[in-house]
């Protein structure tokens, strides 16, 4: 599959890059930031995927979020995809902020018209991981994912559904019971249909209630004055509860005076790295 280069920047001796490659899985051309770090040059290294939230492209997290000195030193590469499909032309994509262009969810749609681009889960999981491995230099057998808000579900639910496949999961302000709070019922309803029994699929609270693989240690960070905490979008009691039933170890972070931006990404985005490090480099 050809890759297109669209930028390279040197940054802490290595290189951040954006690429574009036409997607058989969503049937448009997509693009990816990727952080090389020096060791990319002599060897393989493991791969950390970064999911994004709602509105956001590839451009969000390589500009935004300060990670690439951590990744440098620890010697992660770093994924960054769009949020998703893009140019569709599908009726009603561009029409709201929470649903459709920039909203992808992370989900495979099973609705018209959605179904034949909206695929954002499978992308991620198999189609995005193989143009990887394929073209630069990756251990295949370490990956981690990480993600923040929209993306910190898409994270949580893919390491969920994954076992064994993810050596370590993190998120930002991740939205955590989707099937309860108005973004996940909005963009669930319209991808999935109207049958809520299959939004379970890809909610990070009811994965986890029978979550039965290897030992995944998750760290959330959540920023006390986040507005979309207060809102009710994101839900993380629900979530610890579920964890602390089921004795799945997570690290729940309530920081306080941070928000729902990139400020408090940035903030926090060593710990991320390290933590995925302490796995990837095992």
């Amino acid at each position: 599959m050809a890759l297109k280069q669209i930028s390279s920047n040197k940054c802490f001796e290595g290189f951040q890059k954006v690429f574009e490659h036409d997607s058989a899985e969503l049937k448009c051309k997509m693009k990816f930031g990727i952080y090389l770090p020096p060791k990319a040059e002599t060897g393989k290294c493991p791969v950390l995927y970064w999911l994004s939230g709602l509105t956001c492209t590839e451009q969000n997290f390589i500009t935004k979020a300060g990670f690439q000195q951590a990744a440098a030193e620890h010697g992660l590469i770093v994924v960054a995809p769009d949020t998703s499909p893009r140019g569709c032309n599908i009726e009603g994509e561009d029409e709201s902020w929470d649903f459709g262009t920039g909203a992808g969810f992370y989900v495979d749609a099973t609705e018209d018209p959605w179904k034949t681009n909206y695929r954002m889960y499978s992308y991620v999981k198999d189609e995005l991981p193989k143009l990887i491995n394929a073209n630069f230099p990756t251990d295949p057998e370490r990956m981690s994912i990480f993600g923040h808000s929209m993306g910190g579900h898409g994270a949580l639910i893919l390491a969920l559904k994954n076992p064994g496949k993810y050596k370590s999961v993190s998120a930002f302000a991740p939205i955590c019971n989707p099937i309860q709070c108005q973004w996940g019922k909005k963009a669930l309803g319209g991808y999935l249909g109207p049958d809520a029994s299959k939004w379970e699929a890809y909610d990070a609270t009811q994965l986890v209630k029978s979550y039965s693989g290897s030992r995944l240690d998750i760290l959330i960070d959540q920023g006390k004055d986040d507005q979309f905490l207060s809102a009710g979008q994101l839900l993380p009691d629900n979530f610890i509860a579920a964890c602390t039933e089921r004795k799945v170890p997570v690290v729940f972070r309530l920081q306080q005076g941070y928000d729902h931006s990139y400020f408090f990404i940035a903030s926090f985005i060593n710990d991320h790295i390290k933590h995925h490090a302490k796995y990837l480099n095992a």
